[in-house]
């Protein structure tokens, strides 16, 4: 018998290599190197063997591009904001890994669709790796769902759980939470390695690709909020989806990073109540409720998420720094984005932002990745160091160039719609982009470069003074 050889893994990276040292040099992480077992070498009489000793495989019919084609038959989950990230529903067959930090609501949301699918007349089994069924049973009656046909199992072996699966019809939702707890017998590692969790997630995907039921994997996520485990994982299944959110706040986040049967830009908002996740139909005035229109330093920039369009406000605060280096906090917004964006206001518009302190806040906690967002948080900036608030009835859209030079945004036309539908009456939008955009139901201010934002919200500032000084007086 052939002796079987280990290797040493990054538990972060899946990284190998041949000998145990302290620091990964692919992802840079310390302490987490292990040791594994490498796979069993396959029976000698497994499979027939061709000229010199290699073994032939099974031959297989091929077909041509032309054919018959079907969409993919989709299964909806009840909630009208999952079935927005997932494109529709579940896709029979498909593996969907949803990562989130702990305590965010993973395992609420799935009790939740669990409990819609079953409710509809199908077959949906829930297998829990890290809590008892009592305790599984005690969220769905503090969900008040203990009425919905949902088969609950506490178990973490991947061929006891495929087995139990095989009996009867196959489900139609199968939910395992979380991967990183399965492990497999084929597979000499402890569980939550990095090849327990690639040998488990290939086992349980290969039953929903046979079966045809549609797989969810919940996944555990590292300090900076990765997917913890391989990254082959995310590359195994058919969709990736994130469930973000600040535990400081009470809405959640669902974010599409990966999928192959819809869009991956679409995001699904849920707010936090003491019955479980609530839809939330309208989230752009979620976001803007309770803002402080009379304040310098905010201004609402109108995104899109998707196919949806998105308020938000950004606010800054421009200090005077007492320190060698002054601070640049950003929450909610690429840093980067944030030091190009002064960069280009002290070197185009003559602002001296060296000497002052900036802080960067997009309400609400949301993340935006748009450039379109450059022209919101400048007029953010210029606003709180002139201390001349902003109209409360503008929106900004625009990208900043290196040059200064303001470009247009796409699918402008949804965006200023959701906004005038919020009571918005002016959009602050790149003159570049201003032909061929048809009919608006908003007033816009058109500008080419930052200087003309700057030079607009300056004029504001002896106003907003002498208004300052009578209320005093």
């Amino acid at each position: 018998m052939a002796k079987r050889s280990n290797s040493f893994a990054c538990q972060s990276c899946g990284a190998v290599y041949g000998r145990w040292q302290g620091r990964c040099d692919a992802c840079g992480g310390w302490n987490t190197i292990a040791e594994e077992s490498a796979p069993p070498p396959l029976p000698g009489g497994s499979a027939p063997r061709g000229p010199g000793g290699r073994t032939k495989g099974r031959v297989f019919p091929l077909e041509g591009l032309t054919g018959s084609s079907m969409d993919a038959p989709r299964v909806p989950s009840g909630i009208a904001e999952l079935d927005r990230v997932t494109g529709g529903g579940f896709v029979r067959g498909s593996v969907i890994l949803l990562g989130g930090d702990p305590g965010i609501g993973k395992s609420t949301l799935l009790m939740q669709a669990c409990a819609a699918v079953a409710k509809s007349g199908r077959r949906v089994v829930y297998i829990s790796g890290e809590e008892a069924v009592g305790q599984v049973r005690l969220r769905a009656e503090r969900l008040a769902l203990a009425d919905a046909p949902v088969e609950l199992a506490s178990e973490t072996n991947v061929e006891d759980i495929i087995a139990t699966l095989s009996q009867g019809g196959a489900p139609t939702l199968v939910i395992i939470d979380s991967i990183q707890t399965m492990w497999s017998e084929a597979v000499e590692s402890a569980p939550g390695t990095v090849t327990q969790v690639r040998g488990s997630a290939q086992a349980l995907i290969r039953y929903a690709k046979t079966s045809g039921s549609a797989l969810i994997l919940v996944g555990h996520v590292t300090k900076d909020g990765q997917i913890a485990g391989p990254r082959v994982v995310e590359h195994m299944v058919d969709a990736v989806a994130s469930f973000e959110g600040d535990g400081a706040h009470h809405f959640r986040i669902l974010r599409a990073v990966k999928n192959r049967f819809g869009p991956t830009d679409e995001i699904g908002v849920f707010e936090m109540t003491g019955t479980g996740l609530a839809e939330v139909p309208n989230p752009s005035a979620l976001f803007l409720a309770g803002r402080d229109t009379g304040s310098p330093g905010t201004a609402v920039f109108a995104g899109m998420e998707g196919t949806r369009p998105l308020l938000v406000e950004f606010q800054a605060l421009v200090a005077p720094s007492s320190l060698g280096t002054p601070r640049r906090a950003v929450v909610g917004w690429d840093p980067s984005r944030l030091s190009m964006v002064i960069a280009v206001l002290e070197a185009h518009a003559g602002l001296r932002l060296g000497q002052y302190d900036v802080y960067l806040n997009v309400a609400g906690g949301l993340k935006i990745t748009e450039p379109a967002a450059d022209a919101a948080a400048a007029a953010a900036l210029v606003s709180s160091l002139t201390g001349a608030p902003l109209p409360p009835d503008r929106v900004y859209i625009g990208e900043i160039a290196l040059t200064g030079a303001l470009r247009p945004a796409a699918q402008t036309p949804a965006r200023l719609k959701e906004a005038a539908k919020l009571g918005f009456s002016t959009a602050f939008l790149p003159r570049a982009g201003l032909d061929g955009r048809g009919s608006s139901p908003m007033r816009h201010d058109a500008a080419g470069d930052v200087t003309d934002l700057v030079s607009g919200i300056a004029a504001l500032a002896p106003r907003a003074r002498r208004a300052l000084a009578s209320e005093r007086g």
